[in-house]
């Protein structure tokens, strides 16, 4: 199998260079790296090291949208796999492209995401959070899955993914002019397919953000109006009971560590996530001067 993998980029730190760094060490090597990056002026070459098979196209930022943007790069891959990565999600080890590429060897495997961890000294809500979406043990969803599951059955991030190119494009790729959560609106057209999607626990980035509450609501905000927009399944499955699970099983775990203290931002910032899903979930009956207040995206809202 081919692998090309494709980068977004919006003014890239070291993490795109640490990102870049272990790709070169990977034990089964990309044959293309390509960063679409919006805005030239704000790229620093410092941080893109040589790579022989790397490649960058500079974009406006009106032109960014997260799934045409991406189905852009996309197109101008002719690999048998698509790599997708944020360019702050740093792969853990060497394996992190084997691992991916492992799980396509079942032919029904259309889409395979990875393990995302967050350092416990830096934000030990956020990193049990990643625990709890990102379980050490892998498995295969299909249809099938939907009773148990849920909305977890297409659940998949962008900030690690592979895809069967051959199924991407018969599929059509991720949604064009989409707020957000173009990942996992592919993934439900996968499900929908009869195809299945691959959470490979042993394929591992680093990646976490240290949001505040404002800017949990804000993000899940744009979650909700990206599901209200596609519908689909969307509207077949429920998510508010995963998340309610969440803070329970957050809070007992930090109970019983005797970390009181992480309580108020525990309760804060889900208090946070719930309000923003669900004034996302109604954002056609509130006014357009709050929905763009809200939003995280608001590039979105000017089209």
């Amino acid at each position: 199998m081919t692998v090309d993998i494709i980068i977004p980029t919006y003014k890239p730190d070291q993490k795109l260079d640490r990102c870049l760094r272990m790709l070169q060490r990977q034990t089964v090597k990309p044959d293309r790296i390509l960063l679409v990056n919006t805005e030239e002026s704000l790229f620093s070459s410092q941080v893109f090291p040589t790579l022989p098979q790397g490649e960058i196209i500079h974009i406006r930022k009106e032109e960014f949208d997260h799934g045409g943007t991406r189905n852009r790069a996309a197109a101008m891959c002719d690999s048998d796999l698509i790599l997708l990565l944020t360019q702050d999600a740093i792969p853990a080890d060497e394996y992190l492209i084997e691992h991916l590429m492992d799980a396509f060897s079942d032919q029904e495997v259309c889409a395979a995401y990875g393990r995302q961890m967050a350092d416990p000294r830096d934000n030990p809500v956020e990193s049990y959070t990643r625990q709890f979406n990102y379980p050490a043990q892998g498995r295969v969803k299909s249809k099938e899955d939907l009773e148990e599951l849920g909305i977890k059955t297409f659940f998949c991030s962008n900030v690690c993914a592979a895809y069967r190119k051959s199924v991407y494009d018969q599929l059509g790729g991720f949604p064009t002019h989409t707020i957000f959560n173009e990942d996992m609106i592919f993934a439900s057209r996968l499900i929908e397919a009869g195809k299945k999607i691959a959470y490979v626990a042993e394929a591992k980035v680093w990646h976490w953000h240290n949001y505040s509450a404002m800017d949990q609501l804000r993000r899940n905000f744009d979650l909700a109006v990206s599901q209200v927009d596609y519908g689909g399944l969307f509207n077949e499955v429920r998510s508010e009971s995963e998340g309610i699970r969440l803070v329970k099983m957050t809070l007992l775990h930090f109970l019983k560590k005797g970390r009181i203290s992480l309580v108020p931002h525990i309760f804060l910032q889900n208090g946070a996530k719930f309000v923003g899903y669900r004034l996302g979930k109604s954002y056609r009956s509130l006014p357009q001067w709050l929905v763009r207040r809200i939003s995280m995206n608001k590039e979105y809202w000017k089209s």
